[in-house]
């Protein structure tokens, strides 16, 4: 009986690769490496290990785990028999994993076992969680263990004979957010809508538009020159993973930090030893003491094979970059944006004018969603920034959020990103900031990002985030929690004064809260709910 025909399912499309590449280096992380080869038939062998197991098509799995082929490896296992991978913030403790677990209907969970003792917590209070696999011994302090399969016996288990003529491009995976704004959610993305809308269709690295077939993908990657890209930010954060899979599916060697904690010396050594050519962070948070590290030790590590630093997530500030630049002068900096709902939505420059955070050139599958809910495409407009085509299908299990982000007009499903932005003269969408967080001071609108690039310019600023707290008279205080660089000393008139230089009066900070760590994600993204709780707990009046 003839194989069905390969689909834009992800793990048809890893294992198209595979066969171009079978023996190249698909993934690297500490002593850890893998071949495309290795990859997709331990995936395989996984899969089938998991589907007699038990794992149906549609069950939710998560994956709690460090970087690690483990992680990609139970990606793909899921992506083959028609399960749901979702990946878990592995910062999480017992409470915040019930919620989530609990929230996704969790059928199965492969986690790393430092994690043992947390799991063993929680795996009483998820009713629909049948099927617990450990990946390692554990080493955590008090870990105890917890009725679980073995993932290197269950690997050893799995056979190579997987047929799967249910698998589809409109199987489904899960992206859950970071919950810094609110609970965790999990985005469901169609195979082939996450590869088109938020991996680039396979054609972002060969300079071209999405493939029409698995077969034109394939003559792509044989052609693409060996290249090796490095994912600053865990495997479990989003756009970490989208852009490792961007890199698998155009032959290249996905590397990741096989450290927990970011160490930006560290980083630069594995760039040299490993002849990294392409890095991605997440904004001023990876950024900054990437650069520092450069200027506190120029020509330490050669590092002329890199040629791309490329930023998504949270904003990269003009003045950083330019450091990067004039650090590595052959490397190009770029911006891209993008977010768990709505993909990835091309890349852009600062406006000339200073007034705003990105500028995205128009695109039929973009536009602007105003307040009354009517899409916007006219210069001058400004509204909420939406795509429409290739996008998730709504939240798991939560018709009320999804009815909030995910409308229909004029026939069409619209994602709201939550992006404030306007149209200019030349009809681009330029990037304002988030709307959920835009401070409204006096009857004005002020948005974080672009108060926080302008304290970022003071040299004590180590990192910064900005929020708007209750008022009297204004309605709400623009004010700053600020984490100084090492051995710096701070002056409120100091950061006034730069700070008046790039923004209007009503924007400037009114209060500043200094602390010891400004507390983002593991990924670098901003915590606002920690910084406004900091904020009101804390008092520092400029």
């Amino acid at each position: 009986m003839s194989k069905p025909a390969r689909t834009f399912n992800l793990a048809d499309i890893f294992s198209t690769v595979a066969e171009v590449h079978p023996q190249r280096c698909a993934f690297i992380c500490g002593e850890q490496r893998l071949s495309f080869r290795e990859l997709d038939e331990r995936s395989t062998r996984l899969a089938s290990a998991l589907r007699a197991q038990g794992v149906k098509r549609g069950d939710n799995v998560g994956l709690q785990l460090y970087n690690s082929a483990a992680y990609l490896e139970s990606f793909f296992a899921c992506c083959k028999i028609g399960a749901v991978p979702a990946n878990v913030n592995y910062r999480y403790v017992a409470d915040e994993l019930r919620q989530l677990f609990v929230s996704l209907d969790l059928r199965v969970l492969i986690y790393s076992g430092d994690f043992a003792a947390e799991v063993a917590r929680v795996q009483p209070q998820v009713p629909t969680l049948c099927l617990s696999v450990q990946v390692g011994p554990g080493s955590g302090p008090g870990a105890r263990p917890v009725q679980a399969l073995d993932f290197d016996a269950l690997m050893n288990a799995g056979t190579l004979e997987l047929d799967d003529p249910q698998r589809s491009d409109m199987d489904l995976s899960l992206l859950c957010t970071g919950g810094t704004t609110g609970a965790p959610k999990g985005v469901l993305w169609p195979h082939k809508n996450l590869f088109m809308g938020a991996l680039g269709g396979g054609g972002m690295y060969f300079r071209r538009g999405p493939v029409q077939s698995l077969d034109e993908l394939a003559a792509l990657v044989a052609q693409a020159p060996e290249a090796r890209y490095f994912a600053l930010a865990p495997m479990m954060h989003g756009a970490a993973m989208w852009a490792s899979l961007i890199s698998l599916y155009a032959g290249q060697t996905v590397v990741v930090n096989d450290q927990l904690h970011f160490d930006a010396e560290h980083v630069w050594q594995l760039c040299e030893e490993l002849g990294v050519n392409i890095l991605s962070g997440v904004g001023d948070a990876m950024a900054l003491p990437l650069v520092q590290a450069l200027e506190k030790h120029p020509g330490r590590w050669n590092l002329q094979q890199v040629r791309v630093y490329g930023n998504g997530g949270a904003p990269l500030s003009a003045q950083v970059a330019e450091r990067i630049r004039a650090a590595l002068p052959q490397v190009m900096v770029s911006n891209g944006l993008g977010s768990s709902e709505a993909g990835f939505m091309g890349g852009g420059e600062k406006p000339a004018d200073g007034e705003g955070l990105l500028v995205l050139a128009p695109r039929p599958d973009l536009a602007l969603i105003d307040a009354s809910h009517r899409l916007r495409t006219e210069p001058g407009a400004e509204g909420i920034l939406s795509r429409t085509g290739f996008t998730p299908v709504g939240y798991y299990g939560d018709p009320v959020k999804t009815a909030e982000t995910f409308v229909t007009l004029d026939g069409r499903l619209w994602v709201l990103t939550g992006d404030q932005a306007r149209i200019d003269a030349q009809g681009r969408y330029v990037l304002l900031g988030r709307g959920s967080q835009c401070i409204n001071t006096g009857g004005e609108k002020v948005f974080p990002e672009e108060v926080e690039e302008a304290v970022r310019r003071y040299p004590a600023v180590q990192d910064v985030l900005v929020v708007g707290l209750p008022d009297e008279r204004w309605g709400q205080r623009v004010t700053a929690v600020v984490e100084l660089a090492p051995g710096a000393d701070f002056s409120a008139q100091e950061l006034e004064r730069i700070c008046r230089e790039h923004l209007a009066g009503y924007k400037t900070p009114r209060s500043v809260h200094l602390t010891d760590q400004v507390r983002r994600s593991p990924a670098g993204k901003a915590d606002y709910r920690w910084a406004r709780e900091y904020a009101l707990a804390h008092a520092s009046v400029l």
